[in-house]
């Protein structure tokens, strides 16, 4: 069994001296923490008891480096509450608990240092105060042992207490993807860049392909150490030392995560819940510039706050968004630490619950504040998360990409989500998208109304357009979803779609005696010009002379007798009727200019077929595009 303990409390309180008497390791490995006396950095060092695999993680007590203290305490599963019996609970004391608390630590050990330096009187002041610190949180009732580094007094009783509290800890969950968040980043000659961190989530391989975020370098795993000895393997909560390849020694700093490749996607935007501490002296406020600490990150932000106050008064807990000033990647769940951008002080923590989120305008703070809440409860099932995060794409649906790098689930965790929500019905997929079944369902229904008001304002039309119809419902909506919906239309038998025009299935069209009449009339110019048509303005001036009929029912009417093939379209100027091409078809077929082919040019087609050059170019270009000759240098081959 293997777990990663951390130290936390007030500086000087014997937190690296600690370490030492558990481990015979000195944990301060900079040469100014040596000549000051003080951590300045994270310390890290490894104990076995009885099978138990304990890696240790020293953080610093000053306040000037509580910013190294987060990149620790971030991936730490049990803490080591240190107070020195001598002085008792310290500012900085104060401040690492609620960091811990805030972080969703969930066991610690409560250790009383330096009973050395203290009498009887002092340490039970000592336990007085840790017990009243601790109070109602996840340290009330946690052991408390007494112990003096320097004599090595209670140092075997915190050994079995941290043999005792390793056994009530929950193993860390098996459902996110590979993610660590680096800690230290240095160069072994000989080795390269070697980067270490205590693993979030997943397991590494040697010779995995990882990529590092936020800039989305590819990296191969060469090597992998934990605490100094060679592995193959390494899993979550395990610290580990990994030896990367295909990177420049230059390119890799704290706060980076090495993570699963092609999967988490930066971003700028985070909606979070957040609980706001009771000892600053102000609120937390929209607008507000914070540090933001997130996994071994600090990052600059500005917050909105969600609610109508634009505040989560000291104590409360309430909705934010929090906006980057440069990329990061978070997934659900993630803890996360704000302090006050100046003077440095903790003024609140939480968990991620958007990832990538939005930015959010005032009238869809109500909305966003509903999903969120539905997202932060626990209790609800990966199926039933997928289809929140579906539902709230609404009509523009979600791909598996997306689904994937919001959740940071494994693939096969968000596959059985995906399919047990299409095995109910829940959801349905368009394309490479999902969409919740109603939202489809009602894109059918809005698509159906569009076609209907379409032919009540022109009954005469043949069909609408698709692409009208895509720009009018589906102009920011996936390509795909829009297919998926006509396809849908047609199987249902709702629709009939021919080329690019749909149709109400079951439509006949009804023409008054008065459109009836302008419609033989059209067709009988066009008839009597035989191979010599009129312009079409020419043959729309004549069919509505004499009568009261606009030009606009006229050319539906036309529109008519194209759509039912009684008049073709040569070019934007010229139609002809459709016995007349056929015609000129039939002279084509009867053509024999030699044994293996059959040629003709522009001057034999107007002989053929009586008309002038005006009228010969357009057709035989008809007749290439149609596919019924093919052009050869300067004649056409009869096909």
């Amino acid at each position: 069994m293997y777990i990663t303990a951390g130290t936390a409390g007030h500086i000087d309180h014997g937190k690296t001296l600690l370490i030492k008497a558990l481990t015979g390791t000195d944990s301060d490995r900079l040469p100014e923490e040596k000549q000051r006396g003080i951590s300045i950095d994270l310390g890290f060092a490894e104990l076995e008891l009885d099978g138990l695999r304990i890696g240790f993680v020293d953080v610093p007590g000053h306040d000037k480096f509580v910013k190294n203290m987060l990149a620790g305490a971030s991936g730490i599963n049990l803490v080591l509450f240190v107070i020195a019996a001598n002085e008792g609970v310290m500012p900085q004391t104060r401040e690492h608990f609620e960091i811990c608390r805030l972080l969703g630590i969930k066991q610690g050990i409560i250790v009383l240092t330096k009973t050395d330096m203290a009498d009887d009187d002092l340490l039970e002041m000592a336990k007085l105060e840790a017990s009243e610190l601790v109070e109602g949180s996840f340290l009330d009732g946690a052991p408390m042992i007494a112990v003096s580094s320097k004599t090595g007094a209670g140092i075997d009783a915190l050994k079995l207490a941290l043999i005792a509290s390793a056994n009530t800890i929950n193993t860390r969950t098996d459902s996110l993807i590979t993610r660590l968040p680096i800690d230290r980043s240095f160069t072994v000659k000989g080795f390269g860049r070697v980067v270490t961190g205590t693993l979030a989530s997943g397991k590494i391989n040697e010779g995995d392909e990882l990529e590092l975020l936020p800039d989305g370098q590819k990296v191969r795993v060469r090597a992998l150490q934990t605490h100094g000895q060679e592995v193959k393997m390494v899993a979550a909560g395990q610290r580990a030392a990994v030896n990367l390849g295909g990177i420049d020694h230059n390119e890799v700093v704290r706060g980076m995560i090495l993570a699963e490749r092609a999967v988490l996607q930066c971003t700028q935007m985070i909606d979070a819940e957040i609980e706001a501490l009771k000892s600053p002296k102000k609120a937390i406020r929209s607008r507000q510039r914070v540090r933001l600490h997130l996994g071994t990150r600090e990052i600059l932000a500005r917050i909105l706050v969600m609610n109508d106050a634009g505040e989560i008064k000291q104590g409360n807990k309430g909705f934010i968004q929090l906006r980057l000033e440069a990329p990061i990647a978070a997934i659900p769940g993630e803890r996360f630490i704000i302090r006050s951008y100046s003077p440095q002080a903790t003024i609140g923590g939480g968990r991620v619950l958007d990832g990538l989120a939005k930015k959010v305008r005032k009238k869809d703070i109500s909305a966003t504040v509903d999903f969120l809440r539905t997202i932060a409860d626990k209790a609800i099932s990966p199926a039933e998360t997928i289809f929140v995060w579906v539902a709230a794409a609404s009509d523009k649906g979600m791909d598996f990409a997306g689904l994937h790098a919001r959740t940071g689930w494994k693939r096969e965790i968000l596959e059985q989500a995906l399919l047990h929500n299409l095995t109910t019905g829940m959801i349905r997929k368009a394309g490479g998208n999902y969409l919740v079944n109603t939202v489809f369902e009602w894109l059918k229904a809005k698509t159906i109304l569009e076609i209907t008001e379409h032919f009540r304002l022109q009954p005469l039309s043949s069909g609408m357009s698709l692409e009208i119809i895509r720009e009018k419902i589906f102009s920011y909506i996936p390509p795909e979803i829009f297919k998926a919906v006509v396809a849908d239309l047609e199987t249902d038998k709702l629709i009939v779609a021919n080329k690019d025009i749909m149709q109400l299935a079951g439509r006949t069209l009804e023409l008054s005696n008065e459109d009836s009449e302008l419609r033989e009339r059209l067709l009988k110019i066009y008839l009597d010009a035989g191979i010599e048509p009129p312009k079409l303005e020419d043959a729309i001036a004549e069919s509505i002379k004499g009568h009261k009929i606009s030009r606009n029912e006229a050319r539906t009417v036309f529109q008519l007798l194209l759509d039912a093939s009684e008049i073709v379209k040569v070019t934007d100027e010229f139609y002809f009727p459709r016995l007349v091409i056929e015609g000129l078809v039939d002279n084509l077929a009867k053509l024999d200019a030699g044994k293996h082919s059959r040629f003709i040019d522009v001057p034999k087609f107007k002989e053929i077929a009586g008309i002038s050059r005006k009228y010969a170019i357009p057709l035989l270009e008809y007749f290439d595009r149609e596919k019924i000759t093919m052009r050869v240098g300067d004649k056409r081959q009869i096909l």
